[in-house]
């Protein structure tokens, strides 16, 4: 079975949440998009995976965006030859429109709850929802101090000598894979293809394997590759050809991974921790790359803020499990009060909708 394209457009960061729903779609080329409003429990994951199974039997391209927070639960769909999407639309990833009416509508499925019986519930359901907020407060410091663990690696072995060494190794793959088309330079979209989720820290390798014939394998346990990742994202646009540059969820200004499926080419990051499962058309290990003498001399340093930043980072997705738990909580406080009848029914609306713009 062919593998879906599934991306994250939001990470749980040392900063909080962090949002790349600004670009889900180039603005100037947005036909349609639906922006789902409502609380817990209202339906709108389900309502998109409906709307998506429909699109995708009747023969459209579905990107599948995940939520950072359960990966199990959809936060968009976007259906990229009709320029369309339908999206979650409240916090933390709110979207608001650009051109309401011409591209955007609010679509509220808060109408679909039965008000009258979930006023006896308030007081469960303002415990439930406190309770969550909170635990993502203590998940984010646990990020940050990890993240701080692991810039200081990082910073012991980014030497000028191996950007260096990148730079070189990076040139000589573009002048091999990137020949130039004459075209005007590509563009360059982002999206998270891994994420820290209350399911561990998760990479879409299928994703990429979907997308791309050809996987470049960095392994890269100290963050070294992001600056080479850099190099080949410009290298590629500069040739012609458009590039989907994946952030880190941990270091979300630096580059992760990079998709460049006009070449069916891929550059993902591997790490002991989350290796790369499948057979790589190359390999490049970043950490042989760095100098010798400053990983002896700094063995026991870096071995010692590993450990400790991979006990941060299960602390923090121990607070991210805490607060899916109390969500799951909130929902079946509201899911017996959910007209799911009528969300299923704006579904087929939304569907059609989206299908008549086919030939358009």
């Amino acid at each position: 079975m062919e593998s879906k394209v599934t991306f994250f457009l939001g990470a749980n960061s040392p900063a909080g949440f962090y949002s790349l729903y600004d670009q889900m779609l180039p603005p100037e080329d947005a036909r349609r998009v639906f922006l789902l409003k409502g609380g817990a429990g209202c339906g709108k994951s389900s309502l998109m995976k409906r709307a998506a199974a429909a699109l995708e039997e009747a023969g459209e391209k579905v990107e599948y965006i995940r939520c950072s927070g359960d990966p199990d639960s959809l936060d968009a769909v976007i259906f990229p030859d009709l320029h369309a999407a339908i999206v979650d639309a409240t916090a933390p990833h709110v979207v608001e429109p650009k051109l309401p009416g011409v591209v955007e509508s609010y679509v509220n499925l808060g109408r679909f709850y039965d008000h009258a019986a979930l006023a006896n519930k308030r007081k469960e359901i303002a415990a439930a929802t406190k309770g969550y907020q909170s635990h993502y407060k203590r998940a984010y410091r646990c990020f940050t101090a990890a993240a701080q663990l692991c810039e200081d690696n990082r910073s012991l072995l980014l030497t000028p000598a191996l950007e260096a060494k990148e730079l070189k190794r990076a040139r000589g793959i573009l002048s091999r894979e990137a020949k130039k088309t004459g075209q005007q330079p590509g563009q360059a979209v982002q999206r998270f293809l891994g994420a820290i989720s209350c399911q561990g820290p998760s990479c879409l390798f299928e994703t990429a394997d979907a997308l791309c014939h050809r996987v470049y394998e960095l392994r890269d346990n100290y963050g070294l590759g992001a600056g080479m990742l850099t190099t080949l994202a410009a290298g590629c646009m500069s040739a012609g050809y458009d590039v989907i540059l994946c952030p880190s969820p941990l270091f979300p200004d630096r580059a992760e991974h990079l998709l460049v499926p006009d070449l069916s080419l891929a550059f993902v990051t591997s790490t002991s921790a989350l290796p790369y499962p499948g057979k790589p058309y190359r390999r490049i290990r970043m950490d042989a790359m760095a100098d010798t003498e400053q990983l002896r001399k700094y063995k026991s340093r870096l071995k010692f803020a590993r450990k400790v930043q991979s006990a941060l980072l299960d602390e923090g997705i121990g607070s991210l499990a805490q607060a899916k738990a109390e969500h799951d909580e909130l929902e079946k406080l509201y899911n017996p009060h959910v007209d799911f009848e009528g969300v299923y029914a704006q579904a087929e609306e939304i569907t059609k909708e989206l299908l008549a713009l086919r030939g358009k």
